[in-house]
């Protein structure tokens, strides 16, 4: 069998990462057996479909690397389909026309409520005679369309992370509205159960890989495959992302789309490493860290856990680290510069290559996400910047001025290399009579103001190479 998969995003909203992890998983199966990965925008809903919110998923898709073996496929463009499959269900009688008033409706729900029954529709208009059916519509009353739904019927499907799956039908909620309200003898907008089976079968889609929250809906599909006779797919139902409380993440939880993500720093192949990791555990003596295509090779469902994935902010961040850590120096700076612009630290972006390469050089290893660059490397680009609680305690303590003193003295006015620089340190070290330990410590807070940061021999050679560093240890002696 050819394995066809898909994702189909609605664009009214920006691509959520539990729609990128799911378009994941489809991509990685997809690569893993030989087969085809599409993109379906289902754009059916004009009032909330925005052209940008489509721009943004497919940009977000390209961006994590997911690239799709079709053009994509647009519901809207789709439409003839779906009205002609709902009459032919109509002609064979497996659906009808409904003309329960909304005010009925709501009538039966409270009833159902009060002897605390589950809500469903009671089949009501599953069997009207002509005479009622003109008497509805002399009324003016317009129709939905049900799909019969047969109480007694047992549903199973094998679920490629979940095993055997059962349903009963008459845990279904009754005959099931498949297109929505309008004149007799016309047929309504159709609805998503239905045109999620008509396009799946038309697209010859072979595994429907998707979120646990969609379960409910795959009994009834299964049920409509088999009405208009098709093939029914594989079913695959991924496990949800869950915040730390262990509910569903959701934009309270703060940052949620694949665009945010961006905005906050993290690499596409960070977050698309992470991403697989939510749900999916790597086959054996395979290493975390990994690109999408070595996931590819090796990816299947009988590793993919059917419990809730906890988003674990730590672990996205030390492997997004991996990512930064490994990157050349070059196309890392490509990527800084950008937030130091924005913070308006003054530079000349090609002049100053080389400067920023080496600071580049010195924060890489440090780095989590990109944005960490600019608190980072804020003493390296303001010539006056303020001393931490921490730095101005350290200063009082004994010893540390005539450190501090005796480096000033020894400095020469230009840059110093790294070589000078341990010489100065150590000359310090014998001539004051201290441990070694303190006057780094000490150089820290002068220099840098703080007592973290990156490689403190490092900043010694940008802070001379920049003519900071006298004046930097001339206030901060002020301080003692």
């Amino acid at each position: 069998m050819s394995v066809r998969v898909r994702i189909a995003p609605s664009p009214t909203g920006s691509l959520h990462i539990g729609t990128a992890r799911t378009a994941v998983f489809n991509w990685l199966f997809a690569r893993a057996q030989g087969g085809q990965f599409i993109l379906r925008i289902e754009d059916t809903d004009l009032e909330r479909s925005k052209p940008e919110h489509t721009e943004n998923i497919m940009s977000g898709l390209k961006w994590l690397g997911l690239d799709w073996d079709e053009e994509p496929v647009y519901q809207t463009q789709r439409t003839g389909l779906y009205r002609p499959k709902i009459q032919q269900l109509l002609d064979q009688g497996l659906a009808y026309r409904a003309y329960d008033t909304p005010e009925e409706l709501t009538v039966m729900r409270e009833q159902q409520q009060a002897r605390k029954q589950a809500p469903r529709y009671d089949n009501r208009h599953r069997n009207l005679t002509p005479e009622q059916i003109a008497a509805f519509e002399a009324e003016g009353r317009q129709a939905v369309i049900r799909f019969k739904i047969d109480d007694d019927r047992v549903i199973s499907w094998t679920d490629m992370v979940r095993g055997k799956v059962t349903w009963k039908g008459s845990d279904l909620g009754g005959d099931m509205v498949i297109a929505r309200a309008t004149d007799p003898q016309e047929i309504g907008a159709p609805l998503y159960n239905f045109v999620v089976v008509v396009d799946d079968a038309d697209m010859k889609i072979s595994h429907v890989i998707r979120g646990e929250d969609h379960i409910g809906n795959t009994p009834k599909q299964i049920l409509l495959y088999e009405a208009l006779g098709e093939t029914v797919p594989e079913f695959g139902h991924t496990p949800l992302i869950l915040n730390e409380r262990g509910a569903k993440l959701s934009k309270r939880d703060g940052v949620t789309s694949i665009s945010d993500f961006q905005e906050k720093g993290y690499t596409a192949e960070g977050i698309s490493n992470y991403m697989t990791l939510l749900g999916w555990s790597p086959v054996e003596g395979m290493e975390e860290i990994f690109s999408l295509e070595e996931a590819g090779k090796v990816f299947s469902f009988d590793r993919v856990n059917k419990a809730g994935a906890k988003f674990d902010w730590d672990k996205l961040n030390w492997i997004n680290s991996q990512y930064l850590h490994a990157m050349p120096v070059g196309e890392l700076t490509d990527k800084l510069v950008p937030y130091w612009q924005a913070a308006g630290y003054t530079f000349d972006a090609l002049a100053d290559r080389p400067w920023l390469e080496q600071i580049t050089t010195v924060i890489g290893p440090s780095l989590a996400t990109l944005p960490e660059c600019v608190e980072m490397t804020r003493y390296l680009f303001v010539p006056e910047i303020e001393f931490t609680e921490e730095a101005l305690s350290h200063l009082k303590k004994d010893g540390v001025i005539p450190a501090l003193q005796a480096v000033l003295e020894r400095l020469p006015d230009g840059a110093v290399d790294e070589d000078g620089a341990k010489a100065i340190i150590s000359d310090v070290v014998k001539a004051q009579g201290v441990k070694k330990g303190l006057v780094m410590k000490s150089l820290r807070a002068g220099l840098t103001h703080s007592l973290k940061g990156p490689d403190l021999m490092q900043s010694i050679l940008l802070l001379t190479q920049k003519g900071w560093a006298k004046q930097r240890l001339t206030k901060a002696i002020a301080q003692g």
